[in-house]
């Protein structure tokens, strides 16, 4: 399986985190277990579709997706030959850029045809016209940067403010300090996370803290008791149920080496 991460244009990086590139010819079945990383998604399928198991029953994915926040893993499976292009978004960028409520999507990944009022078929269109994958890169740019422009105070808005603080810090931040360093209520900070972000400002730190973990193990920190001081764990047992509860594996038995697309998104390699 083929894996590539590129950078966006330098003026869309605080709304787009990467787009990324998955092929593969091997039309065997691989089932894929995906993990909460913070970011929000919009994913073409230039292959064959995938199926998802969200909750108990299979279903056949359509080829245009919007994935929401997830605070638990799911799994994936192709049915053919994999060709995906995806952009990683920022957690507060659908509704920046399309009005979108995202506690509407938590937990979800749906058809972008489904979604009303949001502008996503000319994106579509665009890049479905195009095969070469810096063409189609070029083509979102383009399209991201003409949606910025109805953007006002761009960069400014308090929820957009806390959660950079909450990136800074690793995840390892309460609600109430990010509430003193930007003087607003724990209410208001509440509602506008349920609004950009679909989760709790709790549950959102929860998850950067959790991917963090990925980013300590690739500095060779072989020893959980070290990761779990490292990122701020209150014990070793706190650290393994923290981690059990997102990838649904303690930390000995995940396979942190292996090529899939968990380790492909929460490296960010």
């Amino acid at each position: 399986m083929f894996f590539q991460r590129i950078e966006p244009d330098k003026e869309l990086s605080w709304l787009v985190e990467c787009y990324w590139i998955i092929r593969n010819e091997d039309a065997t079945p691989q089932k894929q277990k995906i993990i909460p990383d913070g970011f929000t998604e919009l994913i073409f399928h230039f292959g064959d579709p995938f199926r998802i198991q969200l909750n108990k029953e299979w279903e056949v994915q359509s080829k245009s997706l919007l994935a929401g926040q997830i605070d638990k893993y799911f799994f994936l499976e192709n049915t053919g030959v994999a060709d995906i292009l995806g952009i990683k978004l920022k957690p507060a960028a659908l509704t920046h850029l399309f009005n979108l409520n995202m506690h509407e999507y938590t937990n979800k990944v749906v058809n972008t045809h489904t979604i009303p009022s949001a502008p996503f078929n000319d994106l579509e269109k665009n890049i479905r016209h195009t095969s070469l994958p810096e063409d189609r890169i070029g083509s979102i740019n383009s399209c991201l940067k003409e949606l910025t422009k109805n953007i006002h105070d761009k960069k400014h808005i308090p929820v957009d403010k806390a959660i950079n603080l909450i990136f800074d810090k690793k995840g390892m931040i309460t609600v109430s300090e990010i509430c003193g360093a930007l003087y607003i209520g724990e209410r208001q900070l509440q509602n506008l996370f349920k609004r950009y972000v679909g989760l709790s400002p709790k549950l959102f730190a929860r998850i950067i803290r959790f991917s963090y973990i990925f980013q300590l193990r690739e500095k060779n920190e072989q020893n959980w008791a070290g990761l779990a001081y490292e990122a701020a764990f209150y014990d070793q047992a706190h650290f393994i149920r923290n981690f059990k509860n997102f990838t649904g594996e303690s930390p000995a038995a995940y396979l942190f080496e292996e090529n899939n697309m968990a380790n492909f998104f929460l490296k960010k390699k």
